[in-house]
């Protein structure tokens, strides 16, 4: 059996606790930056949500084709919590708006790489920022999608 002893001073000891210390508050702010919410993306005014939209590569109608008002529960339920998947790979989260009343934006898209396949972008906004948003594919075989263009 091995018996180790090391003699370290009190002054020693308070500098290896002092970096240890700081490490791990290094560790949890990095962490904290890792998970932050993205800058919030302006969309109160029509001209907003149009550059929005333009800046992913879509060209849309000039004007939303239906415009409504959604108040979430407190707590999201079905429909809206299969929906927040779609929108946490975007980096959106509806659950920070539980209990608000959302906008939702209707526009036609008029670039969509299949023209002969009906599409609408639906942007949700809350207080002037874009809250969520998706791709809806009308028709046989229809689809809802993210907001990111299609590749190819």
């Amino acid at each position: 059996m091995f018996i180790i002893t090391a003699r370290c001073s009190k002054r020693r000891i308070v500098k290896i606790l002092l970096v240890f210390a700081f490490l791990l508050a290094l560790f949890f702010a990095l962490r904290a930056c890792r998970h932050s919410a993205p800058p919030p993306i302006a969309a109160g005014t029509n001209e907003e949500r149009i550059s929005y939209l333009s800046s992913l590569g879509w060209a849309v109608a000039p004007q939303p084709i239906e415009t409504l008002s959604i108040t979430l529960g407190e707590t999201l339920e079905e429909p809206y919590l299969s929906y927040n998947a779609l929108q946490l790979e975007q980096g959106f989260d509806l659950t920070r708006y539980c209990g608000k009343t959302l906008s939702r934006y209707t526009y036609v898209v008029t670039n969509y790489p299949d023209p002969a396949r009906p599409c609408q972008l639906n942007l949700y906004v809350c207080d002037g920022v874009v809250a969520a948003g998706d791709l809806v594919c009308t028709g046989e075989n229809g689809f809802v999608a993210g907001l990111a263009f299609p590749a190819g």
